[in-house]
């Protein structure tokens, strides 16, 4: 089967990196969702969402890698994705081994 290659906008990714990261421990919390809801518009969370839904943590990093890759991030991007991705990560008070891990390999994937 051939693979489709992914074409998302940079919000699109940002909403993808950040459901991923809400799965991070495999729980996605109100406060996580909510926190993620508040910086897209509903179709765009509901289009990734559902992309994201279907797919492993394995197919989710290659999606990811994939789109990084043709999106040419600044140094201030890739900051504010961070600083996004640890409001997602903190949001529920909790930060489990398993986030830091995700936090760690999509750090990696950024750079």
């Amino acid at each position: 089967m051939k693979k489709e290659k992914i074409r998302w906008t940079k919000k699109e990714l940002q909403v993808y990196i950040l459901l991923l990261c809400a799965n991070a421990d495999a729980v996605k919390t109100e406060e996580e969702m909510s926190l993620i809801r508040s910086k897209v518009d509903k179709d765009t969370f509901e289009k990734m969402q559902n992309e994201i839904a279907g797919d492993t943590e394995e197919e989710s990093l290659d999606k990811i890698q994939n789109a990084v890759a043709i999106h040419h991030y600044s140094y201030k991007e890739i900051l504010q994705l961070q600083k996004e991705m640890q409001e997602v990560f903190f949001s529920d008070n909790k930060y489990t081994m398993l986030e830091c891990t995700m936090d760690r390999i999509l750090r990696n994937m950024l750079y």
